[in-house]
Order: C-alpha cells, then structure tokens, then sequence
C-alpha cells in the first residue's frame, strides 16, 4: 500500500483557502498513484481561531463531503481527509472524513481527547466512538493529535484488528521529540503501521513541527518529512505485521485480567 502524506501549512482563520489548496495538493499527489492521501488536522481553519469559531468550521461535514467525495471518485484514490473544524446541532467538533476509491464516506471520528493547555476543551465537544474502516482490504483505524498521548485509546482499536493507524495533526514544534517518541511507541507497542500527518502551520508564536512520518511496527521510520510544507511518501509491506506478531506476540501474552485502568490522579 503507497500512502502520500501530504504536510500542509494551514492558514488559521482562512477556510475557503486552505479547501482550495488542500485540494491542488491532492492533485498534485495523486499523479504518483498512491493508494491512500492524508491531511493534517483542521486543515480548514488551522489550529485553532477563538474568533468566529462557528462561523469559519464546516456545517455537518457538507463542504468536506461534497468536495473530498468527488475528487476521491475522481481520482480514483482513498483520502483520510485530515480533520475540519465542524459545526454539529450540539456544538463544535474536531472531525475527521475517510473515503474510498468510489467516494463514498467509510467513516467518520470525532476528536475524543481535547488539548486542554490551549483551550480546545472550552470550545470543542469531545468526541464519543472510535472508528476503524478497510481501505483496500486493509483493517484501519484514525486518531487525532492528542489522543496519541493515551495509550489506552490506541490500544482498544489495535484490539480490533486495525493493521494501520491513522493520526492526523497539529503537533507543535516545542514538543518535536514527543511526536517522534510516540509514533514510534504506539506502532512498536500495537505492532503495527503508524502514518502520522502534521501540518506545518504557524499561529501567532505557535510553530507547528511538520516532520510527517511513517512507522513500520518494528519502531523504524520509513518517511519522514521535514519542517516545511512537502508531501510524504512510502510503502507499507503488511508482511512485516505477520513477521513480528509470529516472533514476538504481545497479544497472545497480554494478562487484560490483571491490568486496572481507571484511577484517581488528577
């Protein structure tokens, strides 16, 4: 499977912008014949304008869906179309869209875990269900920046079955090596691909890290982008799962029985 990680710089604010140029550079991708296009999260409005929040974020996901629906069936390519900021009847979400060959919606995630040292929880609802889907056969599952701090959510959807994990975001530079730590963590650990999209943005004194990379469930990285706006590519030999789990099963061994995961810390 060819997977192109496109490491966009969004324009916090300028959704009609960041659309058109999230859609050139699909474009611009799909002339090498990837398999699968990912975006960074809320390409649409950067991360994150505090003014006119609702205005600037898509209703219901139409805008996204309507155009990433067309250019996939188009194209003829699967898109993990990063995440939109989204207006629902209940409040805002951080959403991410997946679609197939054919353009058809194979899901949709909303961000479960809320950064709260920027305030995304004071303007944001969480999300609650996770999501996994089939891209050409192979079992695949999304997350969304934060959430890859929680081991726990990682977890229950490798237990599902998922073979890559998708995580789209807006991981700032600041905290660079957590980002490569915990790509590498979560695809050792699950035993499994990562394909881990930043975005390169900037917003006020806020540099947004780039470095898009793709793990091999041995830790390895196989791509990686730099800091500026680039797109990413690389191949996933799922091979390489059927080797490691025969070595070294982690999920054969697991003691779940002894394992307590609600605590009090706050």
């Amino acid at each position: 499977m060819k997977i192109t990680m496109l490491q966009m710089d969004c324009k916090l604010a300028s959704p009609a912008e960041n659309f058109a140029h999230a859609e050139a550079l699909i474009r611009q991708a799909a002339q090498d014949g990837p398999d699968v296009i990912t975006l960074p999260e809320t390409f649409n409005i950067g991360f994150f304008p505090r003014e006119h929040l609702r205005e600037l974020c898509d209703r219901e996901g139409e805008e996204t869906i309507r155009r990433f629906s067309a250019l996939a069936k188009e194209l003829q390519v699967n898109l993990v179309a990063g995440s939109v900021g989204n207006v629902r009847q209940d409040g805002i979400y951080n959403t991410c869209y997946i679609f197939d060959r054919q353009g058809k919606v194979l899901g949709n995630y909303d961000k479960t875990h809320l950064f709260s040292p920027m305030g995304e929880d004071q303007f944001f609802q969480k999300g609650s269900h996770l999501t996994t889907f089939q891209l050409d056969g192979v079992p695949c599952g999304v997350i969304i920046c934060y959430d890859m701090r929680f081991l726990e959510l990682v977890r229950s959807l490798s237990l599902q079955g998922i073979q890559v994990l998708f995580v789209v975001a807006h991981w700032p530079d600041a905290r660079l090596n957590h980002w490569r730590i915990l790509s590498q963590a979560r695809a050792v650990e699950n035993q499994m691909f990562v394909v881990a999209t930043n975005a390169c943005s900037r917003a006020g004194e806020t540099r947004y890290a780039g470095h898009s990379m793709l793990v091999d469930p041995w830790g390895e990285i196989l791509a990686e982008g730099g800091p500026g706006e680039e797109r990413i590519t690389g191949t996933l030999d799922f091979s390489v799962i059927r080797g490691i789990r025969e070595s070294i099963n982690v999920y054969r061994d697991r003691r779940p029985e002894l394992y307590q995961l609600d605590c009090n810390h706050q």
